[in-house]
């Protein structure tokens, strides 16, 4: 029998959350000067993510890059990583825990530990209109991991080779000449872009509905810093059924990479590693 619950269960349930992050004091992005060096800059550089497949692009530190739907509805998982050290990466669940759950304009993604800075910062998205829906769903997720074909195994006892883990793989192995075994150790978990998602109020289960996107909309990120991009266009399509497997109709995804004038950011400089000293305690 499942426990009877104590006296007071209600008074528990009724305590008042606590903000574990309060974000107030993060170094705030001046969207004004980037958006103001964006709208001079030249674009240098463009890939396509291939439906169910992925491709890498770079972007250097004071550059912008634009991920835009075209075709047809499409969600996409990027990676992000330090072009210079592999070893720093986006880490999704700070940013999780630092903005919230979905990203939208000025809020950024951070990288691991220990250099733990701004990676890119969101400077235009043309679904923030979406907000939150009646399901608590809203788009660009940060707390979904990506489709993966082991997962895929464990429930389903399949070898399916296009979730975004294999094709982000694939596109790092490509790009860097790295064995795949070897270039599958840097991917990690993902910005869900233009992912609609949220968790059930009843079982607290990741959720995903059909994506808003349509061909047009775009992500727009200003480079913080030296950037090593991976974006997977996921075999789920807009996420409307299921992914992980060929039956949804899925789209490429363009990435366009813009450079700024010379000049144009004056003299902003890429942000320094975080100032932890790392002696954990041990002098």
């Amino acid at each position: 029998m499942p426990p009877k619950p104590p006296a007071d269960a209600d008074a528990r349930r009724a305590v008042r959350p606590v903000i574990c992050y309060p974000n107030d004091t993060l170094p705030a992005p001046d969207l004004a000067l980037y958006r103001r060096a964006r709208d001079t800059a030249r674009k240098v550089d463009e890939v396509i993510a291939p439906p169910r497949g992925a491709a890498c692009f770079r972007v250097p530190a004071g550059g912008f890059f634009r991920i835009t739907s075209v075709e047809g509805p499409q969600v996409g998982d990027l990676n992000l990583w330090n072009a210079a050290d592999l070893g720093e990466r986006f880490y999704s669940g700070k940013s999780r825990a630092l903005h919230g759950t979905h990203l939208t304009v000025g809020e950024r993604m951070w990288s691991s530990f220990p250099g733990m800075r701004p990676m890119a910062t969101i400077i235009d998205d043309t679904l923030d209109w979406y907000g939150i829906d009646a399901f608590g769903g809203s788009v660009h997720d940060v707390i979904g991991t990506r489709c993966d074909p082991y997962t895929n195994n464990l429930l389903s006892g399949g070898q399916y080779h296009h979730c975004c883990h294999s094709n982000l793989t694939r596109a790092l192995a490509d790009e860097t000449g790295m064995p795949l075994a070897e270039a599958e150790r840097h991917v990690h978990d993902v910005l869900n872009v233009f992912m609609c998602t949220g968790f059930t109020r009843d079982t607290g289960q990741y959720f995903m509905k059909a994506s808003p996107v349509r061909p047009g909309d775009y992500l727009e990120f200003f480079a913080e810093i030296d950037l090593l991009g991976a974006l997977s266009a996921c075999p789920g399509g807009d996420c409307s059924t299921e992914h992980s497997s060929d039956s949804a109709a899925c789209y490429p995804l363009l990435v366009e990479v813009f450079e700024a004038d010379e000049g144009a950011l004056g003299d902003w400089q890429p942000p320094s590693p975080n100032g932890y000293d790392q002696s954990h305690g041990r002098g």
